[in-house]
């Protein structure tokens, strides 16, 4: 069964796209860009990232904690370190795989960071 998570984008129906999708045990939530912190460092970015991302996994009926996978898109390679530390906030014990890569450029210029994970969730699941 496949569940949807909406972010609330008017661009979702546009584009095609979903904040998060869910199917069987397995959440896969899309790039997310840090959305009203534009004007924030990479760390700040990040943070914020974090944020929109619990909110669509508890919506799929998962956490943090059972993400197995990120992938960070850099538009600055002198960030990593900083993204790497606020990923460390919150995987320190989790430890997805993990990838970093540095990208030219992101939908929105001001952005210096855009994340995706992946989530496995054991038991049931949740109806739409």
């Amino acid at each position: 069964m496949r569940t949807n998570i909406s972010g609330g984008s008017p661009y979702e129906p546009i584009i095609g796209f979903s904040r998060a999708v869910r199917v069987g045990n397995s959440v896969h939530l899309a790039g997310t860009g840090p959305v009203g912190a534009d004007q924030e460092d990479a760390a700040g970015q990040t943070r914020r990232i974090f944020a929109i991302a619990e909110k669509a996994l508890a919506e799929a009926g998962a956490t943090l904690k059972n993400v197995v996978r990120t992938r960070m898109y850099l538009t600055h390679t002198e960030d990593w370190e900083a993204v790497g530390r606020v990923h460390g906030e919150f995987f320190s014990e989790t430890r997805p795989a993990a990838t970093m890569v540095v990208v030219a450029a992101l939908l929105n210029p001001a952005w210096r960071i855009e994340i995706e994970m992946d989530a496995v969730v054991e038991g049931a699941v949740p109806s739409p």
